[in-house]
């Protein structure tokens, strides 16, 4: 890709930035709304459950079959199919006639996506070649997440109140139209140097290993633990996982590949990921239902008791990019580990849900803080060190993990919900933020950089790298 202009670039970075605030605001309004589904379309826990992990499964399951199409096949057309498919999906779940028809609808949205963030990503990456400025980018891109968070609740909660839940999706075909027309004028094409073949059975085993192993989180607290197709649809997932581990390590192209989990900062942003995003999914679902079901607020002021955890998301993305940048990422993560075990700790031992509207402000404060600590150094991470003909891989993965913890953070706190142990809930958001920290903390550093520099090495030594920003 030729180089561009600092205007030019940042317009690319702007058009990209549309697609994350367009599915990010998707998924913060539709927390907002589940009460209302719930009443409406008569739906269980593990209904709602379904309206957030079908999409987020479809997500998970396909992203990285996105990425390195795009990086085959161009990673601007692939992100123009992504916008027509996840614009139509929002239209189709604003018609939806029933829960089994919105679920569906979802993974239609959600096949659009997984060709959204993780090019849009690539696109940055290769954009965006020096890495302080890269990293400036990524905090920019975490930023949006921010404001999704800041505009999500309380647009969702007056569109509720005031013309329905179906109201939440309409939003969607206006800013995918523009993001359309934009993309085509202004994005470049772009492609790996060297194209990597499909690998439709990796595929089919990360779709099996994903969708049952959700599938036996969610509905096990109805069919029972020890039923038959709870038992079974553990054991498909741990054969999935080994048949999954055994075939990718033999294959030239792998859809993941295993080489790059020799680097310990991409191993590490992996698994930072999906513990982090799987806090932030259980503490939306969480705090949505506590505070319209057992609370009684409506949909408008819930939202707005949410303002101060978005607006902290807002605040802290674009500085941990910043800090990225001039400081590497440990700091970051070592902050963001601390402040979300710290709200977990403020919901499970002194009951921040039900106790003052001050502790519940503070508790949500500072996973807010914590929470957009986060997210510019899992990407920075992901992609540092790795080959530039990896990028469109590498953040796929990342951006899969992501969605993997949102979805398995929803399904395990749910079923922890659905069996009346909410407090047990708070523990594992606790945990997750834990693994944040200590995680965080060993895969930085000296040492850390040395495996992403071999691991590159060994991946592609005849092409280029993305600049190590580790310390």
């Amino acid at each position: 890709m030729p180089e561009l202009s600092r205007r030019r670039r940042l317009l690319v970075l702007a058009i990209c930035c549309t697609s994350l605030l367009m599915v990010s605001l998707d998924n913060t309004i539709l927390n907002v709304a589940l009460p209302s589904m719930q009443r409406e379309l008569h739906a269980s826990v593990s209904g709602l459950q379904w309206t957030i992990d079908a999409y987020t499964l479809v997500l998970a399951s396909l992203l990285m079959l996105a990425g390195s199409t795009a990086d085959r096949l161009g990673r601007r057309r692939v992100f123009q199919t992504g916008l027509v498919l996840f614009t139509a999906g929002s239209v189709l779940c604003s018609l939806a006639p029933g829960l089994s028809w919105l679920i569906a609808f979802r993974m239609v949205q959600a096949v659009g996506g997984s060709m959204l963030n993780p090019v849009a990503m690539s696109i940055i990456t290769n954009t965006f070649t020096d890495p302080r400025e890269r990293a400036r980018a990524i905090g920019v891109w975490g930023g949006v997440v921010g404001i999704s968070m800041a505009a999500g609740p309380v647009l969702g909660g007056a569109l509720v109140e005031t013309t329905g839940w179906r109201a939440i999706f309409w939003i969607n075909l206006p800013v995918g139209l523009a993001a359309l027309a934009l993309t085509a004028r202004y994005v470049p094409e772009s492609r790996a140097p060297r194209p990597r073949r499909a690998d439709p059975v990796g595929q089919l085993l990360v779709i099996a290993l994903l969708g049952t192993l959700t599938y036996g989180i969610i509905e096990g607290p109805a069919a029972g633990w020890t039923s038959p197709a709870i038992l079974g649809c553990f054991t498909v997932a741990l054969c999935s996982l080994a048949a999954l581990t055994r075939y990718e390590r033999r294959r030239t192209d792998a859809l993941i590949e295993p080489g790059l989990f020799r680097s310990a900062p991409f191993s590490g942003a992996t698994a930072i990921a999906v513990s982090a995003f799987a806090a932030l999914g259980g503490f939306l679902f969480l705090n949505t239902l506590h505070l319209q079901n057992e609370r009684g607020l409506p949909a408008l002021q819930a939202g707005l008791y949410m303002l101060p955890m978005a607006l902290m998301c807002l605040v802290f993305a674009p500085l941990s990019g910043r800090l990225v940048g001039t400081r590497g990422p440990r700091l970051s993560l070592v902050l963001a580990g601390l402040a979300m075990t710290a709200s977990g700790v403020l919901f499970a031992v002194f009951d921040a849900g039900s106790s003052s509207d001050a502790l519940l402000m503070a508790a949500y404060v500072v996973f807010g803080i914590g929470f957009g600590l986060v997210n510019a150094p899992i990407t920075n991470t992901a992609v540092s060190g790795m080959p530039r003909s990896r990028a469109g891989v590498a953040a796929a993965v990342a951006s899969t993990s992501r969605q993997v913890g949102s979805s398995l953070g929803v399904a395990v706190i749910g079923a922890a919900v659905a069996a009346g142990a909410q407090r047990t809930g708070w523990w594992i958001i606790t945990g997750c933020g834990l693994a944040v920290l200590v995680i965080g903390t060993i895969t930085t550093g000296r040492w850390a950089a040395r495996t992403a520099e071999r691991s590159a090495a060994r991946l592609d030594p005849d092409h280029s790298r993305i600049p190590v920003t580790t310390r």
